[in-house]
């Protein structure tokens, strides 16, 4: 294995320990998530910031709050991991309240608000807003049974495209229209095609490089999965590494997860959930200083005209759709528990 790769995964084990050490007894299915935002940012997670944070939260909501329940830990380190937390989660709560002028209020809404806070200054919140309801409209009538609250967060981001709104949704139709001959319709395929609209390179392109590498990755590590896997994986293929490194960078990582607690056992995350996560981190090695430059960057920057940032914004919905996934595993796993209960 690389050494940076090495040195990544290792900070994964860390931070995650650390973040699971915060928020006891919650859901094994984020921990990974959460700590790979602070591996994005280059940031180590603090015990004492993450409590301060949830503490910061919780005071200001409701119990019913849309922006508790299994939101709550990728938003609490979303903040830890920014230069200014109170800041950040003031302007969040700011944005929300535009957002819910548009949409239905969610968890999915909340991580949305909160990912304006990077790419978007407050008074083109509501222009962003706006145009990405309609883009939202557009996703519904294409595909009205896939295209549910989680889907607002690529309409989100797909709202900072300089791209039409036309020429978005005829990427994303093409590229799942590409993507629906080789895998089942689910969520995880559009998510793919989201992402892909994301980058103007030709869809037949990116379709083609991304299977490319699920044989690669499936040829190492056994069958990837073939439903809310396939947006990671999607991010990973925008990478410029020839797809056999890309494929053997997943391999490492996986190898190396698969001797790690929470992983290798009957009772940890089943192996498809782990090669999802190896892709992850494989993509935040290769990465992560260009999503923190993205960051960084001051919001008036269109970050979506720089052909440099293009990957990056990606790779920033690549989290995202980690996030809701997760969270959506995290729901299905307690309602599985709550049901064997009774």
């Amino acid at each position: 294995m690389k050494e940076s790769l090495q040195t990544l995964c290792e900070l994964f084990i860390e931070y995650r320990g650390t973040i699971k050490s915060v928020f006891k007894m919650d859901s094994e299915y984020l921990y990974p998530a959460c700590a790979d935002i602070f591996l994005a940012m280059g940031r180590a997670p603090e015990e004492e910031l993450l409590s301060d944070c949830r503490r910061m939260v919780k005071n200001s909501v409701g119990i019913f709050s849309d922006f508790r329940g299994n939101v709550l830990m990728p938003l609490v380190c979303m903040l830890a991991a920014s230069d200014d937390p109170q800041t950040k989660w003031e302007r969040t709560q700011d944005n929300f309240a535009v957002l819910k002028e548009e949409f239905w209020s969610s968890g999915y809404l909340a991580l949305a608000a909160l990912l304006l806070t990077d790419t978007t200054q407050s008074e083109q919140v509501p222009k962003t807003a706006a145009r990405a309801k309609a883009i939202y409209r557009r996703m519904k009538q294409e595909h009205p049974f896939l295209t549910g609250q989680e889907d607002s967060v690529f309409a989100v981001m797909l709202a900072r495209s300089v791209r039409s709104d036309g020429q978005l949704i005829a990427d994303m139709e093409e590229c799942y229209r590409l993507l629906d001959a080789r895998f089942p319709k689910s969520d995880g395929l559009q998510s793919a095609s989201h992402l892909f609209a994301l980058t103007d390179r030709a869809p037949k392109e990116k379709v083609e490089r991304m299977l490319a590498l699920y044989d690669a990755v499936s040829e190492r590590c056994g069958k990837y999965g073939k439903y809310y896997e396939l947006s990671t994986l999607a991010a990973l293929s925008l990478e410029q590494a020839p797809v056999e490194e890309l494929a053997d960078d997943v391999a490492d990582v996986d190898a190396f997860l698969a001797e790690q607690k929470g992983y290798r056992s009957i009772f940890g995350l089943d192996r498809k959930t782990r090669t999802m996560h190896a892709a992850l981190l494989a993509a935040t090695n290769r990465s992560a200083a260009a999503m923190r430059d993205m960051r960084n960057a001051p919001p008036e920057t269109d970050l979506a005209m720089a052909a440099a940032q293009q990957t990056a914004l990606a790779m920033l919905a690549a989290q995202q759709a980690a996030m809701c996934a997760m969270i959506a595993a995290s729901s299905a796993s307690s309602a599985a528990a709550a049901g064997s209960s009774h």
